[in-house]
């Protein structure tokens, strides 16, 4: 595609050096880029900063664990079209008797594509260089990517009912983004047609790198005490281990209060709750730090 600039991240976004690489052959490549990792490693936060560092649109598909191509794509109302044309055989009624047509919004029967709702998928297509995210997408049952293969591989969309064709060219492509956190392995030959990108966990330079991007007159004594903390949680063996978001949060919440104030709080492990998600995990570490 044309935009084959090599991004390294914006103000608010730290994107290190392989993960540049990666989305930037991705996008050179026309293909979309699979990003996986364990939650809160910034994932989702990649198309979302490059669409605003870059000024373009983004169009964004949450996957469930109902997601079908429909959805994603596009779907056809056929509530809408029953209801025009019976709007219509009242019109002709009308029209013998003299009377007002009724509306129907401009739209025809004859016109099918009146009544196809265009999904991100479509929308994405349709708009040259545009950002596509699809988003954890090992939510979805298996036939979704299954599905895209096709997609993926002729840059192309057939509208249903309509039988219209949303097809972009390699130089059009958008930059597409797919997360997942592996909670389902996905299909060979979906991946097949990906980019694919592991995002390993930050060590502790980077973190402060991240958080400096987030805070940038945060305290130094302030950042070393809470990463110092995070990093001692994230290595006593948890269930689930505090991410990037949650050092964010938390930092964001000691952000309320003075310096002294916040330290105090990090001495006294309290706000737990903001770094910790299960009764499991805060058990442990109150009893491994003598928490009330």
């Amino acid at each position: 595609m044309a935009l084959t600039t090599i991004w390294t991240g914006s103000e608010q976004y730290l994107c290190d050096p392989e993960l540049a690489q990666a989305f930037h052959i991705a996008r050179t490549l026309g293909m979309p880029l699979l990003i996986e990792g364990e939650p809160g490693t910034g994932k989702t936060e990649l198309p979302i900063q490059y669409a605003k560092d870059q000024n373009l649109p983004l169009f964004t598909y949450p996957v469930g664990s109902k997601s079908n191509v429909e959805q994603f794509v596009a779907k056809f109302d056929h509530v809408k079209y029953l209801r025009d044309s019976q709007v219509e055989v009242l019109n002709a009624q009308r029209a013998e008797r003299g009377l007002d047509p009724l509306s129907s919004g401009g739209r025809s029967t004859e016109r099918l594509d009146d009544y196809v709702l265009l999904g991100a998928a479509a929308k994405a297509y349709s708009t040259p260089h545009s950002v596509l995210l699809i988003d954890e997408i090992d939510k979805a049952p298996r036939e979704f990517p299954n599905d895209l293969l096709f997609a993926l591989s002729h840059r192309q969309f057939i509208l249903p009912e309509s039988g219209k064709v949303i097809e972009v060219s390699e130089e059009d492509m958008p930059a597409i983004i797919i997360t997942s956190n592996r909670e389902q392995e996905l299909p060979t030959a979906f991946k097949g047609r990906c980019i694919y990108h592991y995002i390993n966990f930050p060590d502790a330079p980077t973190m402060e790198a991240i958080v400096r991007k987030h805070f940038p007159k945060i305290e130094g004594i302030l950042l070393e005490k809470s990463i110092s903390l995070f990093y001692q949680l994230r290595n006593i063996g948890l269930e689930r281990a505090p991410a990037t978001r949650e050092i964010l949060h938390w930092l964001k919440y000691l952000q309320h209060f003075s310096l002294d104030e916040a330290i105090h709080k990090i001495d006294k492990k309290e706000g737990l709750g903001v770094l910790i998600k299960s009764q499991t995990d805060l058990k442990k570490i109150k009893q491994r730090y003598n928490v009330q």
